[in-house]
């Protein structure tokens, strides 16, 4: 089979066995696509068993001197997302295929710096969440979309995906599927239950998406499917308010995700708990907010030792 072909049937293989989300299997896709188009220039008809480390190394000296669509070199996080998808690929090959090609595990990620997370403070959060005009439908559903990304760290897919039927008003919680097609329950504070309560008793439709958009055609096919929000309508959404406000960041859905995980962390839960409530497989992934438990325990020697309070 061709390069390209076993490409195609690895993506089908993260929709159906492995239940990734089309966001994933969309960036897959594309660095995939991206290795495939590299290696056809000089060797269009490539096989899987002709991959080896140096055609490997050849291909990251490409990527480190390609430029994106912003004429900027590509960031180093974003280079190894490239080398992150090939080996999962030829992971693929070897493992589930039985096809004979370069062992993964030979290929090294680069080291990456520990990364810092952009999140808001109180006092900014507030003025996010004041931004929106509560004097229309769309301000009314947009200050409900704020409230419910900082009561519960959803990511903006997550956010999207979510019906009206599913969410339990009265006790404040409701199911969702996320990364890797897991489900996890997840907690609305009581501002944002009573905030989607209003939103919901001031909408005048029975469409089934949660939040829909009031702009263009209205369409009541499928219980209003084609009405919901886009991810990229939130992206716009939050970052108006944001503009808005006078933030001094460039605020996304995901900040409000990291200002949820540091505000429970600032007030004393555990990264564990915390690590359950976002949704992440790994413990490695929410220590990204030592940052803040960093702080808390200098808070923490400060106030207890002994030392600091003999003299």
């Amino acid at each position: 089979m061709t390069l390209e072909s076993l490409i195609g049937e690895f993506l089908e293989y993260l929709e159906i066995e492995k239940g990734c989300s089309p966001l994933t299997i969309r960036e897959y896709r594309h660095y995939l696509k991206r290795f495939h188009n590299w290696v056809a220039e000089d060797s269009p008809a490539i096989k899987a068993d002709e991959i080896n480390l140096k055609l490997v190394r050849r291909y990251r000296l490409y990527l480190a001197h390609l430029h994106g669509g912003d004429g900027l070199p590509l960031k180093p996080v974003t280079q190894s997302y490239h080398i992150v998808a090939l080996r999962a690929f030829l992971r693929y090959l070897l493992v589930q295929r039985d096809i004979p090609t370069l062992s993964p595990d030979k290929i090294e990620l680069p080291k990456q710096r520990s990364r810092s997370v952009a999140f808001l403070n109180p006092e900014q959060m507030g003025r996010l969440l004041n931004s929106p005009k509560l004097s229309n439908d769309a301000g009314l559903r947009d200050r409900t979309i704020l409230e419910t990304l900082f009561s519960t760290g959803l990511r903006v897919s997550e956010l999207v995906s979510l019906n009206r039927g599913q969410i339990d008003l009265e006790r404040k919680e409701f199911g969702v599927r996320g990364k890797g097609n897991k489900i996890r329950v997840v907690f609305l504070s009581d501002a944002a239950g009573q905030w989607i309560q209003r939103y919901l008793q001031a909408r005048k439709d029975h469409f089934k998406p949660l939040f829909i958009r009031y702009s263009g055609a209205v369409d009541t096919q499928k219980n209003g499917e084609k009405m919901r929000l886009t991810a990229r309508s939130v992206e716009r959404i939050v970052s108006k308010h944001a503009k808005r406000s006078g933030l001094p960041i460039e605020v996304t859905p995901h900040t409000l995700r990291h200002s949820f995980a540091t505000d429970l962390l600032i007030s004393g839960a555990d990264i564990r708990s915390v690590q359950e409530m976002l949704g992440h497989e790994s413990i490695r992934t929410t220590q990204v907010y030592t940052h803040v438990t960093n702080r808390r325990l200098k808070e923490v020697h400060k106030a207890f030792h002994r030392r600091n309070r003999q003299i």
